[in-house]
């Protein structure tokens, strides 16, 4: 899921391997929200899935999450999940749907949509280029081909993350 249009003209791009029903992306958020605010249309932020087997909801807040770009509320959505994680947790599709609804997003589409799996295959391939660069936890960030894991601390990360994309910047300028 990307905040980009394909019209965009190159900018760095920030992946960001995420899990819907994980508490240390949940806590990540504001140090996204941060790099939104700084860097605009000069950064690409794309969310990339890396359910975990341990969390039993996280395949479905995938796809869900996959609905919502389509229906141009990705971010929104996103966000709106991983606020709520424990709910997520006790819920499941039925709180997934509800988060839809709540967002004004057309409810039955993402009922057809975790039913016919029709976001299987992106969700899929996310995780497999995840693997193939050694994400092994949640979040993962990618930027300028440097992985930065924040899986076990998000101290300094976003400084960091802040650091590439200035040099990358510069280096486009």
């Amino acid at each position: 899921m990307s905040d980009s249009s394909p019209d965009r003209t190159a900018v760095p791009v920030l992946d960001v391997w995420c899990e819907l029903q994980c508490t240390d992306c949940r806590s990540a958020l504001d140090d996204l929200r941060a790099l939104r605010a700084r860097y605009g249309d000069r950064l690409e932020l794309r969310l990339r899935h890396f359910p975990l087997e341990k969390h039993k909801h996280s395949f479905a807040a995938a796809q869900a999450a996959e609905e919502a770009a389509e229906q141009g509320q990705g971010w929104p959505y996103v966000e709106a999940v991983l606020g709520r994680v424990e709910e997520l947790d006790r819920g499941g599709e039925a709180f997934l749907i509800e988060v839809a609804r709540e967002l004004g997003l057309d409810a039955e589409e993402f009922d057809t949509a975790l039913i016919d799996g029709r976001h299987i295959l992106i969700v899929d391939a996310d995780q497999a280029e995840g693997k193939a660069i050694g994400v092994t936890g949640t979040p993962t960030y990618v930027i300028g081909g440097e992985r930065l894991d924040g899986g076990k601390s998000q101290e300094g990360l976003r400084e960091r993350v802040e650091e590439i994309a200035d040099r990358l910047l510069a280096e486009q300028a």
